[in-house]
């Protein structure tokens, strides 16, 4: 019998080879948001080590929606060039590309984790204003964000839509929208980061629009043969804030506007958040938007062991593993998945030798 995780998976046009994901990790390595030789060795060794698909990092959709001066990007079209070798790469190895493309609101403007971390002044290379819903800083030392007003959502939106056109120039094949971690459309999703009193805030059909409305405009440059993923914040992990429920309820509403794929990960918008931290921790939240709101899920969080991973999948907890850690520690995870899980592995010709 096939191993769960090791099944194909449709998702319009496109059949994965299994159900394992490589997560969008942020690499911190791009300059002016150009990828380069790191991001061809980073993404491709695990679509060589056996990946369904690989996901580029949170990339930019606009110059100031980076969350810092390392980030990839995608806002102009001259960033497409130097992807196009690296999709093609990925393809090349049995596995499908794609990219998240994101906008840090109000958690631009930061250095990158090996560097220090923490908020970018202005003067080391940082930039101000950077945008939220409301003008509520991250924590406290940060800098405070400047309210977004419809003029700058719409070219928000625009430029969503305008960095999935770039992706399908460069070779891609899945869009995600990062729509969690306390980036700009959670920040809208959250009442604790969106104190709007317009269109855009107060209500929950209010604090979902920018994220509908991205869907939408991405879906209408994205083609119907392609899927598309939505990851998102399934809590805020605070008393107030975003909640599984409410996350259901999106998932729910995202699914007639073409979303495929919920991408079930949690937090990131509260500093003070007390995450309990554990194997699969996040894994009930993926169950619940796939059984509740009948959508197709990704489980995410602490996913290191073959066992786990095929037993989410074998309990109908989730429909992908969308790693991350793990598979910085050993691109050649699915293929060590396989052997252990007794399911012949797909290595390439190059590297037969060593199993």
């Amino acid at each position: 019998m096939t191993a769960r995780l090791f099944e194909p998976l449709s998702l319009r046009s496109l059949t994965l080879r299994n159900r394992i994901v490589v997560s969008p990790m942020c690499q911190y390595s791009s300059v002016d948001g150009f990828a380069n030789d790191w991001h061809m060795v980073h993404l491709g060794s695990r679509a060589v080590g056996g990946a369904a698909a690989v996901i580029a990092e949170a990339t930019a959709v606009t110059a100031d929606g980076r969350i810092s001066p390392d980030d990839l990007g995608i806002w102009t079209d001259a960033h497409v060039a130097p992807i196009v070798p690296i999709f093609r790469f990925i393809a090349a190895q049995g596995a499908i590309p794609g990219m998240q493309l994101a906008h840090a609101g109000r958690k631009a403007s930061t250095r990158a984790p090996f560097k220090g971390g923490g908020p970018l002044p202005v003067p080391e290379g940082g930039w101000s204003p950077i945008l939220g819903p409301s003008a509520i800083p991250f924590n406290a030392g940060w800098q405070t964000p400047l309210e977004i007003n419809r003029a700058a959502i719409r070219t928000v939106v625009n430029a969503f839509a305008a960095a999935a056109s770039r992706v399908l120039e460069a070779g891609g094949l899945i869009v995600e929208i990062h729509a969690a971690h306390g980036y700009l459309l959670q920040e809208f999703l959250s009442p604790l980061s969106n104190h709007r009193e317009d269109e855009y805030g107060g209500t929950f059909a209010n604090r979902i629009r920018l994220v509908c409305e991205v869907v939408e405009a991405v879906r209408s440059v994205w083609p119907d043969r392609l899927p598309l993923f939505v990851r998102i914040s399934s809590t805020d992990w605070v008393d107030g804030g975003w909640t599984i429920e409410d996350s259901i309820a999106l998932a729910a509403r995202l699914k007639p506007l073409g979303v495929d794929v919920i991408d079930c990960s949690s937090g990131g918008n509260a500093a003070q958040a007390a995450i309990p931290l554990a194997p699969g921790y996040q894994v009930p939240f993926a169950e619940r938007v796939r059984r509740e709101a009948g959508i197709a899920t990704a489980a995410v969080g602490l996913i290191t062991e073959p066992g786990q991973a095929e037993q989410i999948l074998a309990s109908d907890q989730a429909d992908l593993i969308v790693m991350a850690r793990e598979l910085l520690r050993d691109p050649y995870w699915p293929i060590h998945a396989a052997l252990q899980l007794g399911h012949a592995p797909e290595v390439p010709p190059q590297y037969r030798r060593a199993y």
